[in-house]
């Protein structure tokens, strides 16, 4: 089952080295998250399997890096100057400011209703260009990367001699300054895209727009996602962005709900007239804002029909961040490995059922973090033999920290949560962090120890997948942990690997657990690269 709450991610992802708040030891900056060792892992993994199946294995693709700055005119000519806006409204009574379209009316921070009128607000950075402050030195940190790839179409056009259709792929950063950023990592200030701006013959656009929404779905599928998360939304004529001819959202069921993970939009000939000059003589569909400054004509010159024709656009656009938070989001998973005896859960219950109250008679809490405390501590009361583990997100909520009696619970679950579940991520293997976990059953034996050094040397040096070697607990403690952080597979090297064993026959043979089944099998040291090999397949 995939996680319940956002609670349980963002604990995990602090307690392991996924994701840290941006700023922390400054008290934070609001929308900005840092990517942990097993964080950069994870989002590295997901952005080479993107460029894999997009780039390498496609005939008809080409990738570039554009710049984040670029010239001001882009952002006037592509419309965000105009059009880039939010509504935002704040409230009078505490001082909060909001997106106008997210809050009904109602203060999210204190319930008041007594709100300003919504007023747009451009979600773009400026930025001063130069060393002297001048009005007109400056620019914006890009709040898309599309644009690089339109005003780099004849470039990679004349550069690599490409017929229609194909695209041009790009992985990068961009910038929002989001009124309220929420929701952890899905809609933060600073975020990375992988879009593809597939240019095809206009005609042939509807066709290419329903293939590209397929191949998107498979896609997402191959890296884990399940069917029944994944959900398409076909726009409204009214929902649609000033460019878009038709734009499938593909919707991801995430803790917080059901939200756009990637869209695929057909811009029609919008981008491309958009920055080219002598607009007037190249029969553009959209309407585009007359370009007084572009030097190009953004053309394809067709062989079949000697006509330079402007290509409509197809757009599978697609958030990094929010790939990693559904990636763990769908991986995630509380196991119960044996049952836990009453005698056991019933202390857990009562200091559960203590913290609760404390809580609701707590008035110094804001009244959204109580009514969020209540509503999941009150979730896990009513299935605690199940959800057990989801106490240490309940502790890690905002506001949880201040209740006295916090420890205590913390006290009474934890040991409970060690001998009797598990926290499991169950990545795809080529996506997982951390690939294979070198584990010395006992940690002051020289020769165990260096064996199972010797071995995580060997496989890492392959340079295919991330090697560890970890003697920081026992063996037990060492499992849950590479369970918890999504290692497909532990190698555990011991006493019948050294031919101290009583079956002599498994001298030079090491212990291969499985992280989903927990099952184990020995397999000899010479066989275990071909063996790892095919089993990431």
């Amino acid at each position: 089952m995939a996680a319940q709450t956002m609670e349980q991610l963002v604990s995990l992802c602090k307690r392991r080295g996924f994701i840290f708040p941006g700023s922390a030891v400054y008290g934070g900056l609001q929308g900005t998250y840092d990517y942990g060792p097993l964080g950069v892992e994870l989002k590295n993994n997901l952005k080479l399997a993107w460029w894999r199946a997009n780039v390498w294995e496609r005939e008809d693709m080409e990738g570039i890096d554009a710049a984040i700055l670029m010239n001001k005119l882009t952002w006037r000519y592509s419309g965000h100057e105009e059009t880039f806006v939010d509504p935002m409204v704040d409230c009078k009574n505490c001082k909060m400011r909001w997106r106008a379209d997210q809050i009904s009316g109602k203060c999210p921070n204190c319930a008041s209703t007594e709100l300003t009128e919504p007023r747009p607000f451009n979600l773009m950075f400026k930025t001063q260009i130069g060393p002297v402050p001048d009005p007109e030195s400056f620019s914006y940190l890009r709040p898309e990367t599309a644009q690089g790839i339109f005003v780099n179409f004849k470039h990679v056009l004349d550069s690599t001699s490409r017929k229609l259709p194909f695209g041009i792929a790009q992985i990068g950063k961009a910038f929002r300054n989001e009124i309220t950023p929420r929701n952890f990592i899905f809609r933060v200030r600073e975020f990375e895209q992988m879009e593809i701006e597939f240019f095809v013959r206009p005609g042939e656009d509807e066709a290419w727009h329903k293939k590209w929404v397929e191949d998107r779905i498979n896609w997402w599928l191959s890296v884990g996602l399940s069917r029944e998360n994944l959900e398409p939304y076909h726009q409204k004529p009214n929902e649609l962005a000033h460019y878009a001819k038709a734009t499938v959202d593909l919707l991801y069921r995430f803790p917080h709900g059901l939200e756009e993970l990637e869209g695929i939009a057909n811009r029609t000939d919008y981008d491309l007239g958009s920055h080219s000059k002598d607009q007037g003589s190249l029969g553009l569909k959209a309407r585009v804002s007359p370009n007084s400054h572009s030097t190009d004509k953004l053309t394809y010159f067709d062989p079949e029909t000697k006509q330079h024709v402007v290509p409509f656009v197809i757009e599978p656009s697609a958030g990094v961040d929010r790939g990693v938070l559904a990636l763990l989001s769908e991986a995630y998973a509380e196991e119960q490995v044996k049952p836990a005896p009453v005698d056991r859960l019933k202390p857990v219950e009562e200091a559960l059922g203590t913290f609760l109250k404390s809580v609701g008679r707590n008035e110094k809490l804001p009244a959204q973090a109580k009514e969020a405390l209540l509503a999941e501590g009150e979730r896990i009361a009513q299935s605690l033999g199940e959800r057990l583990p989801s106490i240490a997100g309940l502790l890690s909520m905002p506001g949880a920290e201040g209740i006295e009696v916090a420890k205590k619970l913390r006290g009474q679950v934890d040991p409970v949560i060690d001998e009797f579940y598990r926290t499991v991520l169950h990545f795809k293997p080529h996506l997982a962090p951390i690939k294979v976990a070198v584990l010395p059953l006992k940690k002051n034996h020289p020769e165990i120890v260096s064996t199972a050094k010797s071995i995580r040397r060997k496989l890492q040096s392959t340079g295919a997948m991330r090697i560890v070697y970890d003697d920081t607990g026992a063996i037990g403690k060492l499992y849950r942990r590479q369970d918890e952080i999504g290692t497909p597979f532990c190698i555990t090297v011991d006493f019948d690997t050294l031919g101290e064993g009583k079956d002599a026959a498994l001298k030079n043979t090491v212990t291969v657990r499985h992280r989903d089944s927990m099952a184990q099998e020995r397999v000899a040291i010479s066989e275990l690269e071909a063996y790892l090999r095919e089993k990431m397949q």
